[in-house]
């Protein structure tokens, strides 16, 4: 999958679409989700144009990834949900149902999440 800089993550990263912001930095951001599948729904994204997180690992500089790895753990421990525990999703290609070309982490917490994939 080809980076598409129109993607909704890029425009958001352009300012052409607002976000409700929980964190920024540098190299991160991270807002809430538009549709949330659980009382806390938060998307992280590197500012870099990373397809997928092998994309990220292959491609990123070691700032960028310490970065986004710091910023993940910081924003859920902010977010409420460390105590109680939180799922993190990261979708890649299409079997994954990956909807938008821009690597990104859910960080879902604030109830019990279930299981997360259904048995065979």
């Amino acid at each position: 999958m080809a980076y598409d800089s129109t993607n909704i993550f890029a425009r958001i990263l352009r300012g052409e679409i607002p976000c409700k912001k929980a964190f920024e930095d540098d190299h991160v951001l991270a807002f809430h989700d538009i549709h949330p599948q659980a009382p806390t729904h938060i998307l992280v994204i590197p500012k870099g144009a990373y397809v997928s997180a092998a994309d990220f690992g292959a491609t990123a500089s070691d700032a960028e990834i310490a970065a986004f790895t710091r910023a993940v753990a910081r924003i859920a421990a902010e977010a409420g949900v460390e105590g109680s525990g939180y799922r993190l999703i990261s979708n890649h290609g299409p079997d994954s149902h990956q909807e938008v070309p821009h690597y990104h982490v859910h960080i879902l917490g604030g109830r019990p999440l279930g299981r997360l994939v259904t048995p065979l």
